[in-house]
């Protein structure tokens, strides 16, 4: 796979430019898109009105007259990080605000698949306690024939949701989500939890002006005590970092560094080693989302959302290990299926110019909750869109497959045409541009697998095919230091379409060995013979290439990083890519 270092390219506003932003960061800022000084205020009273979501009036009085009326809430999520903060905000909101009966629902990825669906309603109104009324979180814009069904059955439904809507809309009570039609509220990249969260405000706001609180002897809830969640549902689900939802996580980090988070968050960051105080939104990602995710992945999210809801210490704990145990195991698992799947595709034997352009993989025993993180990590391998399939239902002899994607392919596009050029095809098939699942007969495997080749190959060019590292360009010598690495850090938060700056130059090789059997821990500098030597690290290398004696300089992808060892802190440069000169 060729990779191009491509050097973002933008020019910093007048109003940038006249601030007191040092150049570096005025530079970093244009590039993503800033031009005012405005977007870079992350207060909460920033925080576009939740009025200006369609159907938030609706909304809130159907919770208002549930709260009047005491009746039963069931809360119905999804089974990921954003599904389950979610459904923890709306549940904790809710009974801070006196619900007195308020559960929820997330169904099992492997007995009823995602969203309110007909058979997860009738879960719900065979329950001991039948609810009066059914609200989704992070789910429901689609699911047309649950909410016909719950109706049926005596059961109102409120939907909210952040995923784009079909053509026919559910004939929902109300429906909150900016991405459906009609609706200006400034944002269209909020999760589920910030939606949710949205309209809890809302609500709070409208009970206030009733005189709700005062009338129950409860006191207000401050609801700013769950931007936790929102943070971690916010970044796990890698939504655009626009103005809203950098307030949201900013907020959210606040807290946690000052010690106000949930305990079950606490509970998380412990198991994993993190301190509060150093969280940053790249460990919201990539340390805490995993393991609440690998519940919904292996197990069932509930798990996850129970540490989440934990009242106190001990229960959060206990929770947060089992959880951290799943995790192992997804990775056991995951990194087997990635041996599998690596050996396939060397016993194919195919140059990288002969490999499909839309690759498909499947093996009966792979793991359902795991193919997605599969097929992401073959698809940063190869840099190709990936599918990869595992058995659905062995007896009805068909498979699910997960897809992901790389830009300039949007994923769920391309299986509509491949279903209408093939009618019958896919069983069913649904996503977003870079993420997407499916179904369809076993037996018809290797047709899929060539008309989704003919479509990818129809639909991208080879340059498409070349992996692009995005650059902020090279540093001085200045500024590769820690106070500039500790500015960067704080600078953020940093996030989907917001990324962490990213440098690159040419540096000469002073040192370099393997640590942790597969980590390239090396120091560099920038000129040869100078004393100026810095520390850097490159994760997960080919270590039939390095360590390589023969290399002496070296171009260089990378981020500034502060390394923390034993109390003492230093500058550390991690690595993405190494380009031997």
């Amino acid at each position: 796979m060729n990779t191009v270092i491509h050097q973002r390219q933008s020019d910093p506003s007048a109003e940038l430019q006249q601030s007191d932003l040092p150049p570096l960061l005025q530079r970093i800022y244009a590039s993503r898109g800033i031009a005012q000084l405005a977007e870079l205020e992350l207060q909460l009273a920033k925080l576009p009105s939740p009025d200006l979501l369609k159907g938030m009036a609706q909304a809130v009085d159907r919770l208002e007259l549930a709260l009047q009326q005491q009746q039963k809430v069931l809360i119905v999520g999804d089974f990921d990080a954003d599904g389950a903060t979610s459904t923890s905000v709306a549940t904790l909101a809710l009974q801070s605000m006196g619900l007195q009966q308020v559960d929820f629902l997330v169904p099992n990825r492997f007995e009823y698949g995602y969203g309110l669906t007909p058979e997860i309603v009738e879960v719900a109104a065979n329950a001991p306690d039948k609810p009066d009324l059914l609200v989704t979180v992070d789910n429901g814009i689609s699911s047309v024939q649950g909410v016909a069904r719950a109706q049926e059955l005596g059961m109102e439904v409120l939907v909210t949701d952040h995923h784009l809507p079909g053509e026919e809309l559910p004939d929902a009570v109300a429906i909150v989500n900016p991405n459906q039609p009609g609706c200006e509220f400034p944002s269209k990249n909020l999760a589920g939890v910030g939606v949710i969260f949205y309209v809890m405000l809302a609500l709070r706001a409208r009970l206030r002006l009733q005189g709700w609180f005062a009338e129950q002897a409860i006191a207000e809830p401050n609801l700013a005590s769950l931007l936790d969640l929102v943070a971690l549902g916010t970044i796990a689900d890698v939504v655009t970092l626009d103005h809203p939802n950098r307030i949201l996580v900013q907020q959210g980090l606040a807290r946690i560094r000052a010690g106000h988070s949930r305990p079950g968050i606490q509970a998380l960051l412990n198991v994993a080693g993190r301190p509060a105080n150093k969280i940053s939104s790249v460990d919201l990602g990539f340390v805490l989302g995993p393991r609440l995710n690998a519940a919904g992945r292996l197990d069932d999210m509930s798990l996850g959302i129970d540490c989440l809801l934990a009242p106190h210490e001990g229960l959060a704990a206990e929770l947060a290990t089992q959880l951290d145990d799943l995790n192992r195991d997804r990775k056991s698992i995951e990194q087997s299926m990635q041996k599998q799947a690596m050996a396939t595709l060397s016993q194919l034997a195919l140059d990288e110019a002969d490999m499909p352009w839309g690759l498909t993989l499947y093996q009966a025993d792979w793991h359902q909750g795991v193919i997605g993180i599969l097929a992401s990590r073959i698809k940063d391998k190869y840099h190709r869109p990936v599918i990869i399939f595992a058995d659905e239902d062995s007896e009805a002899g068909t498979i699910k497959g997960s897809a992901r994607s790389i830009q300039g392919l949007h994923i769920r596009d391309a299986l509509d045409t491949v279903a209408a050029r093939n009618p019958g095809l896919l069983n069913k098939f649904g996503g977003h541009a870079m993420a997407a699942g499916m179904s369809l007969a076993k037996n018809r495997f290797a047709e899929f697998q060539t008309a989704f080749d003919e479509v990818v190959r129809e639909q991208l060019s080879n340059d498409d095919l070349q992996a692009k590292i995005n650059s902020d360009g090279a540093l001085a010598a200045n500024e590769l230091s820690m106070p500039m690495a500790e500015m960067l850090q704080s600078a953020g938060p940093w996030g989907q379409n917001f990324p962490e700056p990213s440098f690159d130059g040419e540096f000469y090789l002073v040192n370099q060995r393997i640590v942790g059997d597969r980590h390239l821990k090396f120091t560099v500098s920038l000129e040869e013979g100078s004393q100026q030597l810095i520390d850097a690290i490159a994760f997960n290398v080919d270590t039939l290439q390095w360590p390589n004696y023969r290399a002496e300089r070296l171009h260089l992808s990378y981020k500034l990083d502060v390394n923390e060892f034993r109390g003492r802190r230093s500058l550390q440069l991690l690595v993405n890519h190494i380009d031997v000169l």
